[in-house]
């Protein structure tokens, strides 16, 4: 028997030719395969955007942390803030509306949107977190009566909270 009529000769001669024809694909095929083997970074599957946890805003820990960095300013000695705000934080959450049209009424009704986590636990999908605007600020500090002193706290009290210079008070403390 002749080398050329074994049928797995064929079949070799047949299989190059499709792969030689379908190279790119099946390299596209075989780098994604590999890609979603591979573990993802840290181990761990990442969150949904929507089912991240959301920041939380604490009006007395952004005092005390701004209390503590404006401290550091030369001359200001031991600092104290008093933050006021104008608007609360809140957030906004994804709606699905759904609009009813019967003969010469329109009837609107809107759902909040929620994910499943499985075991009956909902959550609403936040699409933006609004934070607090700031209403003014009282600072109280050792050297408030210098006035290098008020405008590099100025400064940066603005720069921190986006209050406007007249909005921001600082005075000397005892």
């Amino acid at each position: 028997m002749k080398w050329r009529e074994f049928p797995w000769r064929q079949w070799a001669d047949r299989g190059r030719h499709i792969i030689g024809k379908y190279k790119f694909i099946l390299l596209v095929f075989f780098a994604g395969l590999v890609l979603l083997l591979l573990p993802s970074p840290g181990g761990e599957i990442s969150a949904a955007p929507a089912a991240a946890e959301h920041i939380s805003f604490d009006l007395r820990e952004l005092e005390e942390e701004l209390s503590q960095a404006l401290s550091r300013v030369d001359g200001a000695g031991e600092v104290s803030v008093v933050l006021t705000l104008r608007s609360g934080s809140r957030q906004i959450l994804a709606q699905d509306t759904e609009t009813d049209q019967r003969e010469s009424s329109i009837q609107t009704s809107q759902t909040t949107v929620v994910i499943s986590q499985g075991s009956g636990v909902e959550q609403p999908v936040m699409l933006q977190e609004i934070y607090p605007t700031f209403q003014g600020a009282l600072i109280i500090c050792e050297g408030g009566d210098q006035p290098s002193v008020q405008l590099k706290l100025t400064e940066a009290v603005s720069a921190l909270t986006g209050l406007t210079s007249d909005k921001i008070s600082i005075c000397k403390g005892k």
